[in-house]
């Protein structure tokens, strides 16, 4: 069996899911909206241009939901995948998942658990790797549980997964081939770390990286 990995925002959807999720609490008017909207678009600049400190950026997403039941947040986030995430899936992500249908399948992303498990669900992707959150007595504490799912701990997070579904300790190099599809240079580590690197709508600077290794570069839009 061949293992495919995904990353989620401008790969499988056509936009950012975390980014959407900052706009949506200011348009249902859960935040106050001038000054989280120029925070989230602060962060993510800082995710655009590699500077991101993503246990602060996490720390500024989780609070939006801190004390707040699992069950209270369900109906909020059934509105953001109606308004957001469907307008972001697009037939050729799904094709794309199709052509990996007998592989082992995991969404590997930087974007927290709360926001996206919903979204891999949608995807019938039976397998998330995203930075986990801390829920106790049903209820989010709005803290990161873990190390986050982004650069280098993207394949650290990814070998942890492997090993623990394993109980032979298998890890990314086991596999004969194995893809990673992306848009970012944020993911060159597991780029790297797979046999088969594929740039999906890259970024600029994954662009030029994937042209000098010869890697092959797809869009799903």
């Amino acid at each position: 069996m061949n293992l495919a990995l995904f990353d989620l925002d401008y790969t499988l959807l056509t936009g950012d899911s975390d980014h959407a999720w900052g706009e949506f609490l200011v348009e249902e008017g859960v935040v106050d909206s001038a000054e989280y909207k120029r925070r989230n678009d602060f962060y993510w600049g800082q995710y655009k241009s590699g500077t991101l400190d993503i246990r602060e950026y996490l720390a500024f997403t989780l609070a939006s939901i801190a004390g707040k039941s699992v069950a209270e947040l369900k109906p909020l986030h059934q509105r953001f995948m109606a308004k957001k995430i469907e307008p972001m899936i697009g037939s050729k992500a799904l094709a794309l998942l199709a052509n990996h249908a007998d592989d082992l399948c995991a969404i590997v992303t930087a974007t927290n658990a709360f926001i996206t498990a919903p979204i891999a669900l949608r995807f019938d992707v039976p397998h998330l790797i995203a930075c986990d959150v801390e829920i106790v007595d049903g209820r989010y504490t709005g803290r990161p549980t873990g190390e986050p799912s982004f650069r280098d701990g993207k394949v650290r997070r990814v070998n942890q997964w492997l090993n623990e579904m394993d109980a032979t300790g298998k890890k990314l190099t086991d596999f004969d081939r194995s893809y990673f599809y992306s848009d970012s240079h944020n993911d060159l580590a597991l780029m790297e770390a797979v046999t088969h690197p594929v740039a999906v709508n890259p970024d600029d600077s994954l662009r030029t990286h994937a042209e000098a290794r010869d890697w092959p570069i797809v869009s799903t839009r």
